[in-house]
């Protein structure tokens, strides 16, 4: 489900309701009107009406150690870093469906990294890593798909690799989860398969890097705010997909996430 089409039904209610009584920015007052409009990000909440809204999406990069080998780096000497996609990347796929994951533009080599999606209610800045886990208010499962020839053509030329990570419907997710419900994600399996074959299987356990680890870092470098969700880094194994592929994810204590690319 694209969340362009989700915009447009209830998620618009629940902004439009979420709007009301809100002030608006200083010199916007009065019959200020945007020229066209612009749908915002949202993922359904598990077990309610709610939906999630989405600020904005960050992605650690190389945080399993045999994946962060396979790259070319060396993980016991790497500090953590992080890239962001635009919050329309998003691509929601509802449980018990396999929606159209269209093969984008540009690419000859797209490649599948499944990973933990963490959401977040609280935000700050120099977040302790001892009370992270405090500003996570729920989880998913997501993919964040790559354009690998892209990335790694920007990379060799030592130019930004957006291209090969930042584009449309390039982070399908599942719904969002509260923590309440399921607890915190800190081991159990992660795997992928295509057409049926496992590609990725690992633990939880085995990132370098923590759920809380992450936030905590994330915001010694920016001021997080409820709306962001956090890609915590994908196991060894990548691989490309092509036409015709059905991707499925499997993360313990989650329902499995599934797309056709098309």
């Amino acid at each position: 489900m694209d969340r362009r089409k989700f915009f447009n039904g209830t998620a618009a209610a629940a902004v439009t309701g979420a709007m009301a009584g809100c002030a608006a920015p200083a010199g916007m007052q009065g019959s200020a009107r945007t020229p066209f409009p612009v749908a915002g990000t949202f993922i359904p909440v598990v077990g309610s009406d709610q939906v999630f809204p989405v600020r904005r999406i960050y992605c650690i990069g190389r945080n399993y150690r045999a994946h962060a080998i396979e790259m070319g780096s060396n993980p016991d000497r790497e500090p953590p870093f992080f890239f962001q996609k635009p919050t329309d990347a998003i691509q929601f796929v509802a449980v018990g469906t396999a929606p159209d994951h269209p093969y984008p533009p540009l690419t000859k080599n797209y490649h599948y990294e499944a990973e933990l999606v963490a959401a977040l209610g609280k935000g700050g800045r120099n977040i302790p890593i001892a009370t992270a886990l405090e500003h996570v208010w729920g989880y998913s499962l997501g993919l964040d798909m790559t354009r690998r020839d892209l990335q790694r053509a920007m990379g060799d030329e030592k130019k930004p690799w957006e291209i090969g990570k930042s584009f449309d419907r390039s982070a399908p997710v599942g719904p969002i989860h509260r923590v309440a419900q399921t607890g915190h994600f800190t081991q159990g399996a992660i795997w992928l398969k295509v057409n049926g074959q496992t590609k990725q299987n690992a633990n939880l356990n085995q990132m370098i890097w923590s759920v809380a680890e992450q936030i905590s870092k994330l915001s010694d470098a920016f001021e997080l705010f409820p709306g962001d969700i956090i890609y915590s880094g994908t196991p060894e194994n990548v691989g490309p997909v092509v036409r015709g592929d059905v991707i499925e994810m499997h993360i313990d204590g989650l329902p499995n996430l599934s797309v056709k690319v098309v």
